[in-house]
């Protein structure tokens, strides 16, 4: 069934030492879903993915995959659970080929041949199969670990940043991939430090300094910014940043590529109140323009909405 669980945390809390990585984190993953991790270094997203494929022991809380408890069956769960890590682990002096069979050995994969071989043509690797893991580029290794991580035919599979330093043609490629596995009944649970990436997810989970500070689908989550955005394009930029940040109503200015994103409390007349200030500083305005929220602007509000509470709370 789509609505059937199949990861369940609750209360997870995880501690290296004195410093406390993950706390309190509750999440609910349906089958078929693909569940995406987002936060800055240090939100403990590595730590939880470690937690769900029983990799890591949790401090406190609890985790179920497939039912049963992450920790105590970690064993039964691996040949269950597919785990694609933030570096490449596989073997560098082994073949394409090797890398594949030996995953499928370890795991008693029964006819691993065929499966190899379909696995490799699905990956596009099957020319390379006899080229060695450390003469692959980016890519093509984290297809390489793709592909091993599916040998078992796991329910679910767990991604850490799997398109990290990955060339953008590459990372298109492997998502086209990884939407063909969920279509087929496969549940992901991926961390990407890319907000392009979090748009395909069914839900996205902003995590920051280890808690949940929200848990909804992408649209859902670009309704959580107040105000309104407005895009404006104009020069010389260190006139234009200072003449926004003076213009009354304006809570934040933000450089966004060659332009500037800039958040009012209201849309009333806010396009007219920008031009109008900015031509009054001696500005060379090109564009002011109202647009929807993105990802982006509601991930830096609240990241930092959390770091004001939790300075005001110190």
């Amino acid at each position: 069934m789509a609505d059937e669980s199949v990861l369940s945390a609750r209360g997870l809390v995880v501690r290296y030492g004195g410093v406390e990585a993950v706390k309190g984190l509750d999440l609910q993953v349906p089958r078929g879903q693909v569940i995406g991790l987002i936060g800055p270094d240090g939100a403990g997203k590595t730590s939880s993915l470690r937690v769900f494929a029983g990799l890591l022991r949790a401090t406190a809380g609890t985790v179920e995959v497939l039912g049963r408890d992450a920790w105590r069956h970690r064993r039964a769960l691996h040949h269950r659970l597919g785990y694609l890590a933030q570096r490449f682990a596989l073997y560098g002096d082994l073949t394409v080929d090797e890398n594949v069979q030996f995953f499928a050995l370890l795991l008693g994969v029964n006819d691993w041949r065929a499966r190899r071989d379909m696995l490799l043509e699905r990956v596009a690797l099957a020319e390379f199969r006899d080229r060695q893991a450390d003469r692959l580029s980016g890519g093509m290794r984290q297809k390489l670990a793709l592909a091993c991580s599916l040998m078992h035919s796991p329910d679910i599979l767990v991604l850490d940043e799997p398109t990290t330093g990955v060339d953008p043609v590459t990372r298109r490629e492997f998502w086209r991939l990884l939407a063909d596995l969920v279509a087929e009944g496969l549940t992901l649970v991926i961390a990407t430090p890319y907000l392009d990436e979090a748009e395909r997810c069914s839900r996205v989970v902003l995590m920051h300094q280890g808690r949940v500070l929200a848990d909804a689908p992408p649209a859902e989550l670009r309704a959580l910014l107040p105000g309104v955005i407005v895009e404006v394009a104009a020069q010389p930029r260190t006139l234009v940043a200072g003449a926004l940040a003076r213009v009354q109503g304006v809570v934040d200015v933000r450089p966004f590529a060659a332009r500037f994103h800039v958040r009012l409390s209201s849309a009333e007349g806010a396009v007219d109140l920008l031009r109008q200030a900015l031509e009054g500083a001696g500005a060379t305005v090109e564009e002011v323009r109202v647009i929807p929220a993105g990802l982006e602007d509601t991930f830096l509000h609240l990241t930092r909405a959390n770091e004001r509470a939790s300075g005001e709370a110190a």
